[in-house]
């Protein structure tokens, strides 16, 4: 590799590190005709569901851009070092890192150039090339350009397993202090144009077998989070209205790092705890795996998620009316909301309690997290004791018993050397 080729990737690598929305693809893209690469259960720079660390090539095409964004690192006010890869360079970087085991596949995004459509096009190209010129198959993951044309988002989802389009700040208002040059409906417009290809393309698909995929691994957002001080009801309602309406496959969260002395940023020295961040994902996982609303878990009386507790136990501290829940007679639905269970203990409940009264050292053999579950369960042979006791003193109980264990564990550690 050139020490120019070399320079560059070490620039836009640094630069692309801001955008944390890359998982599990979720696309099922077959290597074909000895071609390069294969999907399979999915790329990306963390842990797949079935354990495999997996990584991609992840760097934009350029962090040249026309736009001012305070919170960007490469908006054009910005004194740092810039750098631009040929469409060429892309796909024989791309190429050579697979060859080279280093990688199973792209993540691409890039700054504004010129315009949205000049922007787009030399993604879509760098996509097209591999697909075509090389065969590859492994994931490719692009970024969608807001105001680039239908024609070239359309194009591009040909070829992409997963398109995204960033949100950046949850509420309009805070974009327009921190972006004054764009606006949500550019950047939802695309959104709903991709999910309506997608629907279209899989029932056209149903009768015409030929129909090609149209980014079959859907598409996310990202929202930056704390830059403009939205709450975290804004935030949630946000990520709610996304799956609901776009069928979005998922929402990431990025705590805002303060990288300028801009007063209408937080200062430096000020970051979002990480804390947040993971409390905003474990909400994430409640609105699509279990069945929760947004209004249940933050409102106008609960703004703000709590640090201390992850929010389904918050949720059942706040409707202590609802437990105990007897997991012998419960339906699946309110098991699921019983702290300390899990979708696969859920259900492992529901099937185990057809062939015998569980019990509560059932329960710990299924996987229950016991010291959190007791306080809102009652199971043959298990007498709730708690249910008279205030939320705030089971909250303490809860925790007391956590730090307990974080105790002894550490303890145990040290003896061990």
């Amino acid at each position: 590799m050139g020490s120019r080729i070399q320079e560059k990737l070490s620039i836009l690598a640094d630069a692309a590190k801001y955008d944390v929305s890359c998982s599990s693809s979720g696309s099922d893209r077959k290597n074909k005709d000895k071609g390069l690469g294969n999907t399979g259960a999915g790329i990306c720079h963390t842990y797949t569901e079935d354990g495999r660390c997996v990584s991609l090539l992840k760097i934009l095409l350029t962090n040249h851009c026309i736009f001012d964004c305070a919170y960007c690192v490469s908006r054009r006010s910005n004194d740092v070092k810039r750098a631009a890869f040929t469409v060429q360079e892309v796909v024989d970087l791309t190429i050579n890192f697979y060859r080279r085991n280093y990688i199973e596949g792209l993540f691409l995004s890039s700054g504004i150039f010129q315009n949205a459509d000049y922007t787009m096009e030399r993604l879509v190209r760098i996509a097209k090339k591999l697909r075509k010129e090389h065969n590859f198959n492994g994931y490719i993951h692009l970024k969608t350009i807001p105001g680039a044309s239908e024609e070239l988002i359309f194009e591009a989802g040909l070829y992409a397993d997963r398109l995204s389009i960033n949100l950046e700040i949850p509420t309009e208002a805070g974009l327009k202090l921190l972006a004054p040059e764009k606006n949500h409906r550019e950047m939802i417009h695309p959104i709903k144009y991709i999910s309506n290809t997608i629907l279209q393309t899989k029932e056209e698909k149903k009768i015409i077998k030929s129909t090609p995929k149209f980014a079959p691994a859907g598409q996310s957002t990202q929202m930056i989070i704390g830059a403009a001080k939205e709450s975290d009801l804004q935030i949630v309602h946000a990520a709610q209205h996304f799956y609901t309406h776009y069928k979005m496959k998922r929402v990431y969260y990025s705590g805002y790092v303060p990288i300028s002395n801009d007063l209408r940023l937080p200062a430096i020295g000020t970051e979002v705890p990480l804390v947040r961040e993971n409390r905003l994902y474990q909400t994430d996982w409640l609105l699509r795996f279990y069945g929760f609303e947004a209004n249940e878990i933050v409102n106008d009386t609960n703004p703000l998620l709590d640090l201390d507790i992850d929010p389904k136990l918050s949720w059942a501290l706040r409707n202590m009316d609802k437990f105990p829940v007897d997991v012998n007679r419960a339906p699946y639905e309110m098991i699921l909301r019983i702290p300390g269970v899990g979708v696969r203990s859920a259900k492992k409940i529901v099937s185990a309690r057809k062939f015998e009264k569980l019990r509560l050292e059932h329960l710990q053999k299924l996987g229950i997290a016991i010291n959190k579950a007791k306080y809102f369960i009652s199971c043959h042979g298990y007498i709730q004791r708690y249910a008279d006791q205030q939320s705030e003193r089971i909250k303490h109980f809860i925790l007391s018993s956590s730090s307990s264990k974080y105790v002894k564990a550490v303890s145990t550690q040290l003896n061990l050397f």
